[in-house]
């Protein structure tokens, strides 16, 4: 539990924004089958919790309620084969049957992080997620994407209206 209250610690920082602007104010309609399996993270933000995090991942199941998801967020310490870190939230969608694309995700220590996914692939194969205010992004993906594949991936984000220039891509 000790190595974990960081990780709440920056969910919290750095995920607490509610109000929509930008591209992330009209988010796509998402099937619920969005919500099961897993997605490997290729590209995100950097941030002092994810110092040192890499292949990582988020693992979505369904919840007790329709409108409900389990999350388990993991990644690995300095490489592919390092100590797996993981943590688990609940998630709730806020648009429920109406678009599927705003969930929030209450972690423990009553950590609350809102994920908005602002496009999905058209053969669902891959997702740009973002904050309500796009100060954090996440490119996760069901495979990891060879390098014209990943252009497109931060092509899609830098036409969404993010700066690129603050994306990382850690080892798979």
């Amino acid at each position: 539990m000790r190595r974990l209250a960081p990780l709440a610690a920056a969910l919290f920082l750095t995920g607490c924004a509610t109000v929509p602007v930008g591209a992330a104010s009209h988010p796509p309609s998402i099937d619920m089958t969005h919500y099961s399996g897993t997605w490997l993270e290729i590209g995100r933000r950097p941030m002092w919790i994810t110092k040192d995090c890499v292949a990582g991942y988020t693992t979505y199941r369904p919840g007790s309620k329709p409108s409900e998801i389990a999350v388990e967020d993991g990644c690995h310490d300095k490489t592919p084969d390092g100590k797996l870190k993981v943590i688990h939230g609940r998630g709730e969608l806020l648009d429920a049957g109406a678009g599927n694309a705003k969930l929030r995700v209450h972690y423990p220590f009553f950590i609350t992080f809102n994920y908005w996914v602002l496009y999905e692939a058209p053969d669902h194969s891959w997702f740009i997620s973002a904050d309500p205010k796009m100060h954090n992004l996440w490119v996760y993906s069901r495979a990891v994407p060879d390098a014209a594949a990943r252009a497109v991936m931060v092509q899609k984000a830098k036409d969404l209206g993010y700066d690129v220039s603050q994306l990382e891509f850690p080892a798979q």
